[in-house]
């Protein structure tokens, strides 16, 4: 298990705004894409069916951009543990020189998907995602 996840993602036409370049838009979509692959991938199973997470907030400083065709990696990384219903992840979105592109932080928060309402992360759903050692 890891506090991390990286994946590649292609500029693909349809991404490109009127600028040339990969829109705000598909940054933030990539974000989302990479916080429910990580989610998929190492949440237990019975927290996947009972928990559901929604986006508080969003912070994202965009650093350069790339055009059609290009593949960027991008990575999300848990840095704290939960505070109460919110859990932070950061983000980090490189060329294929290494350069950072978007660097973000987005506050999720989970809920009960029977009754709809927020709730305390538990240690158990939270500790798949830990860095090796525990927080800080």
């Amino acid at each position: 298990m890891s506090n991390t996840y990286s994946r590649q993602f292609t500029a693909l036409p349809e991404h490109i705004d009127v600028n040339g370049h990969v829109n705000n838009t598909v940054w933030l979509r990539w974000m989302e894409d990479l916080s429910g692959e990580h989610w998929e991938r190492q949440a237990r199973a019975e927290d996947r069916d009972i928990y559901a997470w929604f986006v508080l907030r969003h912070e994202i400083d965009y650093r350069g951009n790339v055009g059609v065709g290009a593949v960027v990696t991008g990575t999300t990384e848990i840095l704290e543990g939960p505070k109460g219903p919110r859990f932070n992840r950061h983000y980090r979105f490189t060329d294929s020189e290494g350069k950072e592109l978007v660097r973000a932080k987005t506050t999720w928060a989970m809920i009960d998907r029977a009754t709809g309402k927020l709730m305390r992360v538990p240690g158990e759903v939270a500790a798949p995602f830990m860095p090796a050692g525990g927080w800080g």
